[in-house]
């Protein structure tokens, strides 16, 4: 069992919601319920009960809280040793974030650095839109950022690949025929919910407009995209999801997947070639290869 995973049991039992753990953690909602699952199916034990209010620690899992958060304190006090007796890194590192990224290699280098880096100062900023948070990184106010990146990276600018995704086209349930091929005048008929053409998302619709030569009669301006599937499942149109988010709502049977728009989106850690030999971001990067893709 990985520490990781303890790690994500004591933080759900502790905010008693899969949702407030992600956040705590800085991790995916599906990527939480994994850990989970994963421990369970491992010691053989339900360690919570899941009712509408939350999860709740099973008599199994009450008992083993205990010895989890003593493993972590064990942990904690022997990452804290290990950095008195050597040279600590210090300084400040400020990393950037789309506002809704939620891919785990950014929990993975935040409690990475911390145990390891504890005199380091860790910032997360957050931006609407890469193209701003890559402005920000050209400029010097980042030192790093985690982006999505559909095509080939800029040349100016140094890239670790860490996660992937695709992107699905996604329809309220039953109300496109999916045919093939599909019919895409009869789809751009229809309203499409939309976020800026600078996000990944928005970049994706365009190239689709452009690929089928179309233009939607209507195009509703979000760039949320848990309000984009609240709207889509709700049926006021149909729009782009990232696969997490496009499974989920598929399987609770609220949307259909119409198509892939995109198969492999890359999820990519980037700084300025100039800043190569820093040594905080030499051992971000070393963290972040770790989980790596590949």
């Amino acid at each position: 069992m990985e520490i990781y995973q303890i790690k994500t049991f004591v933080a759900v039992a502790r905010e008693g919601s899969i949702t407030r753990a992600a956040e705590c953690l800085y991790l995916s909602q599906p990527a939480v319920s994994a850990h989970i699952k994963a421990i369970e199916e491992q010691l053989g034990l339900v360690l919570f009960e899941r009712n509408t209010k939350g999860m709740r620690l099973t008599d199994d899992g009450k008992r083993l809280l205990n010895k989890a958060e003593k493993i972590l304190a064990a942990h904690r006090d022997f990452i804290d040793e290990s950095s008195r007796m050597k040279d600590a890194l210090t300084g400040k590192l400020v990393v950037g974030a789309g506002s809704e990224s939620s891919t785990p290699a950014i929990g993975h280098l935040l409690s990475s650095l911390s145990e390891r880096c504890p005199g380091v100062d860790v910032r997360l900023q957050y931006f609407e839109q890469s193209v701003e948070m890559l402005k920000s990184l050209r400029n010097g106010t980042l030192d790093a950022c985690f982006y999505n990146e559909p095509n080939d990276p800029a040349p100016d600018i140094h890239t670790l690949e860490v996660s992937r995704f695709g992107i699905f086209l996604a329809a309220p349930a039953g109300l496109v025929v999916n045919s093939q091929p599909l019919n895409w005048q009869s789809l751009s008929a229809m309203p499409w919910i939309s976020p800026n053409p600078a996000t990944c998302c928005g970049r994706a619709a365009e190239n689709l407009f452009k690929l089928h030569n179309f233009r939607p009669k209507q195009i509703i301006k979000v760039d949320r995209e848990n309000v984009i599937r609240t709207l889509i499942a709700g049926g006021v149109g149909i729009g782009l999801l990232h696969t997490d988010t496009a499974r989920e709502t598929l399987n609770n049977g609220k949307i259909d997947l119409i198509c892939e728009v995109h198969k492999s989106v890359r999820v990519l850690f980037a700084y300025l070639p100039t800043r190569e030999q820093d040594p905080l971001l030499e051992i971000a990067s070393s963290i972040l290869r770790s989980k790596a893709p590949g």
